[in-house]
Formats: C-alpha cells, sequence, structure tokens
C-alpha cells in the first residue's frame, strides 16, 4: 500500500502565509483602522440614515394604517349600530301594524257578530210568533177535532151520533178537570 504524500505544514524555506507574518502587523492594523472608519461613516452618514428614514416611514404608514383600520372599524360599527336600530324600528312598526290590522279585525269581526246576532234573534222571534200562532190557531181547532172525534167515537160504539150540545157539554166537563 503506498503511503499518503500530502502533507498540511509548509517545507523549509517556504514563505508564510502574509497575513500571519509579524512584520506586516503594524501595516494591517493601518489598513484595519483607516477601512473600520471609513465604513463607519459610510454606514453613519449614508446607509444608517437611509435605514432610519425606511423604518421611519414603515412606522409612519404602519400607524396610518391603523389608523384608517380604527376609524373603519368605528364606521362599521355605527354602520351596524344604525343597521340594528333600523331593524328594531321595522320590527316594532310590523308589530304596530298587525297589532292595529288584529284590533281592527276584531273589531270587524265583533260588528258582523253582533248584526248576525242580531238578523238571528229577529228570525227567532218572528219564528216564535209564528209557532204561537201556529199553536193558537191550533189549539183553536183542537177542541173542533176533539168534538168530530168524540163524536165518532161515540156513534160508532154506541150506534147512535150524539147531538153537538151534548159533546159540547162533554169536552166542558173535561176541561173543567
Amino acid at each position: 500500500m503506498a503511503e499518503p504524500t500530502a502533507h498540511t505544514e509548509a517545507p523549509a524555506g517556504h514563505a508564510v502565509f502574509p497575513p500571519f507574518q509579524t512584520e506586516n502587523f503594524p501595516s494591517q492594523l493601518v489598513w484595519l483602522t483607516l477601512t473600520f472608519v471609513l465604513l463607519y461613516v459610510l454606514m453613519s452618514k449614508v446607509a444608517l440614515p437611509r435605514i432610519g428614514a425606511i423604518f421611519a416611514e414603515r412606522s409612519r404608514v404602519i400607524g396610518d394604517d391603523l389608523k384608517a383600520a380604527e376609524d373603519l372599524k368605528q364606521r362599521s360599527d355605527a354602520a351596524h349600530a344604525a343597521y340594528d336600530k333600523a331593524l328594531a324600528d321595522a320590527r316594532a312598526r310590523a308589530q304596530g301594524i298587525a297589532a292595529s290590522t288584529r284590533e281592527q279585525q276584531a273589531s270587524e269581526a265583533e260588528a258582523v257578530h253582533q248584526r248576525l246576532e242580531a238578523e238571528l234573534n229577529q228570525k227567532l222571534a218572528a219564528a216564535e210568533q209564528s209557532i204561537a200562532a201556529t199553536q193558537r190557531d191550533a189549539m183553536g181547532h183542537v177542541r173542533g177535532i176533539a168534538a168530530d172525534t168524540a163524536s165518532a167515537l161515540v156513534a160508532r160504539l154506541i150506534g147512535k151520533a150524539p147531538t153537538e150540545q151534548e159533546v159540547a157539554a162533554a169536552l166542558n166537563e173535561l176541561g173543567q178537570n
């Protein structure tokens, strides 16, 4: 088997990586300081004010949007309250109309009931008068019918018909008892 030939150390006599050479440290520190100051000035004068302005603008836009949303919410709540009030008013009007319609129909029904009752009472009174007249008329004929029936029965039983005076006397005698 072959031995690996790759090594990580630098062979003798070769140069070391320049940032790690100690004689280059002072110049590196100068450039580091210069670069840091330049980047600091650039960031503080250019980049950070722009970023700050962007954040301020976003905060303002978000604040305006929140205010607009709150205004819209208040208008929505007001519209909802107005809708609820209108709905309640409409229900109250509908109930009022229904109540007045019920009262009107009840009064009309009562008027019709009273008119029909009056008509029925008139017809009942006329019928009672007709019945009373028919009863009086019939009662007036009862005596005649009773006399004819009694006369026919007596004639059939004894073979001889009684006189009208005898029949009237017998009926008078029965009517007194």
